[in-house]
């Protein structure tokens, strides 16, 4: 005969656990001797490794007692049901681990492969880091709020990266990345892009120019996501501001003369802003 807490060692359980299952009537709990002790017989520690082995398996101890006083068939039954509902549970629990896996790939975690294979290709280029990075924060509300337009823009997208000069417009942005805002790199490609996407609009339009259909809160958003990750983007669109375009997420015309009073009226509020602190 067995005390409590020899049953509970051979069932490989806790003491508590053994006063749990008595509580809720799945295991009988025996008289005590004449010394006060609960014994226990072998036939417990089936019992108890029984309900050890269903508890685990995510079974409800309400289900357990029923299971526990089922006949072989049922309980065969039951089992089979069980372990049904396991390997669905491992299934789930693999697609999770796959899912915290892609964590380390980065960009695979919320954008469509198009669009990594994308980046990958702009990273590939020689274009810097930090702008593959803001292409990429675009990307995920982008694909998050219209994933059904996402191979309409990268379809654009891939026709844009095909033509050398924009790329040459990326790589002259990474050169300025570490430079002051007045670097005449910045100024030189205001110009040339400038005068690229007047030519563009030119010849197939404006809407060939600006053709991203997206809300205006979310294209704020997207700028906020370029200005604060690459600083001198900000600078560059006040530039083109004074060269007839403007616009990070979406490309507008606008008046140079307005666009230079404009610059300059935010200039000096940035100006007071550094004096002040």
């Amino acid at each position: 005969m067995l005390t409590i807490g020899e049953l509970a060692s051979y069932a490989g359980v806790t003491v508590r656990a053994v006063r749990h299952y008595h509580a809720k009537g799945l295991l009988p709990e025996p008289e005590r001797d004449h010394s006060g002790y609960r014994r226990y017989d072998a036939g417990a520690v089936v019992e108890l490794i029984k309900i050890r082995t269903l508890a685990e398996a995510g079974v409800p101890l309400a289900r357990v007692r029923e299971l526990l006083q089922a006949d072989e068939e049922e309980f065969a039954a039951a089992v089979a049901d069980i372990d049904k509902r396991l390997r669905a549970e491992i299934r789930e629990r693999q697609r999770h681990r796959e899912r915290i896996a892609r964590l380390t790939a980065g960009d695979n975690l919320a954008l469509p492969q198009e669009v990594v294979e994308y980046l990958d290709r702009l990273r590939a280029l020689g274009v810097d880091e930090r702008i593959v990075q803001v292409e990429r924060d675009g990307w995920i509300p982008l694909a998050a709020h219209s994933p059904e337009r996402v191979p309409e823009w990268m379809a654009r997208k891939r026709e844009q990266i095909a033509d050398p000069e924009l790329i040459g417009f990326n790589l002259t942005l990474s050169q300025a990345l570490d430079r002051t805002d007045d670097d005449p790199r910045l100024v030189e490609l205001a110009d040339k892009l400038a005068a690229y996407i007047t030519q563009l609009a030119d010849e197939q339009g404006e809407d060939y120019v600006d053709d991203a259909d997206i809300e205006p809160p979310l294209v704020k958003l997207m700028d906020t996501l370029a200005f604060d990750t690459v600083p001198p983007a900000r600078q560059l669109i006040e530039l083109l501001k004074k060269r007839g375009w403007t616009g990070w997420t979406k490309l507008e015309r606008v008046d140079p003369a307005r666009g230079a009073a404009g610059t300059g009226r935010e200039d000096t509020a940035v100006q007071r802003s550094r004096r002040e602190r």
